[in-house]
């Protein structure tokens, strides 16, 4: 999931493997000035008042000098027994790319303009252009494995300054939990049809010149903790193919709520971080948290 592909609708809910393959741009956040830290950040407490646990919502990659951890978070990382993430070995790269290569790749892919609509061969050229990328690389390449390589070709940030990479710094001394894995992830990816992959690969290129006027936008949204425009995310570009929306997010939800309730029963209490576009909207995970009984409280 949510730091990002560089367009609206999945700078905060993009995979952290998306930034484990490739190098980061940094050109469009040089020099910005950034508004005053306030993500999005839940106090999740049981029926009578008692707190259970935290949850945050992280974005994969940021600029350099971002300050994003207010008081509040900081406090709850030093006050939490367990942090609870998307993938826990963020760090293990080369084996990230190798399970990447080997999910992505088949024999005999057609030319990736075969792959589009004929209207967006300009921008398919323009977009490679942009990244000095042959498009005969992509003969071997699924059509999901393409899309998320040339959603780097903009990105913007450093997944070095990721949120979920400095949590699990901080929690060195503390388990780590992870909910999907690398290849889980992945996966999601790979088992898409041919037809929602194309539709991937046609979004992720509509949404790189969508997104070159303000390709910070969904950044500063994210610090701000802007609900509203993040939820709109999760039905724009990418989202907006209601197949799409679900594999990549509402079904993901599911399954991590199913997760998640048993270790708010249990005695350590977790801080649950992940991308922050599964966090909001009538099926992010503090609605989902809320229907069980729980109450779930944003802080500032």
């Amino acid at each position: 999931m949510f730091a990002s592909i560089r367009g609206r609708a999945v700078a905060v809910l993009a995979p952290v493997i998306i930034f484990a393959l490739a190098a980061c741009s940094d050109g469009a956040d040089k020099g910005a000035e950034w508004p005053p830290a306030n993500p999005l950040f839940y106090e999740i407490a049981s029926a009578d008042g008692t707190v259970e646990g935290w949850m945050v919502g992280t974005i994969h990659a940021l600029p350099d000098g971002v300050s994003w951890k207010t008081d509040t978070i900081a406090e709850a990382i030093r006050s939490a027994d367990v942090l609870v993430v998307e993938i826990a070995a963020l760090e293990d790269r080369g084996k990230t790319a190798a399970t990447f290569a080997e999910l992505g790749t088949s024999p005999a892919q057609p030319p990736l303009e075969r792959r589009l609509p004929a209207d967006m061969s300009a921008s398919l050229a323009a977009l490679l252009d942009r990244g000095g990328i042959d498009p005969k690389r992509f003969v071997s390449t699924e059509t999901w494995a393409a899309a998320i390589m040339l959603a780097q070709i903009d990105a913007t940030g450093d997944p070095a300054n990721g949120v979920d990479r400095a949590l699990i710094r901080a929690f060195a001394e503390r388990p780590v939990r992870e909910l999907e894995g690398a290849r889980a992830q992945l996966a999601i990816f790979d088992n898409l049809s041919e037809a929602s992959q194309r539709k991937m690969l046609a979004a992720v290129i509509r949404e790189a010149e969508a997104g070159r006027d303000d390709p910070a936008r969904l950044q500063r949204a994210w610090l701000t903790g802007d609900a509203a425009v993040i939820e709109e995310a999760t039905r724009s570009g990418i989202l907006s193919d209601p197949v799409l929306r679900e594999a990549l997010l509402t079904k993901r939800n599911r399954d991590w709520a199913t997760a998640i309730l048993p270790m708010l029963e249990a005695a350590p209490r977790p801080l649950i971080a992940v991308g922050t576009a599964h966090l909001v909207g009538a099926d992010g995970l503090a609605s989902m948290l809320q229907a069980q009984g729980y109450r779930v409280q944003r802080l500032p």
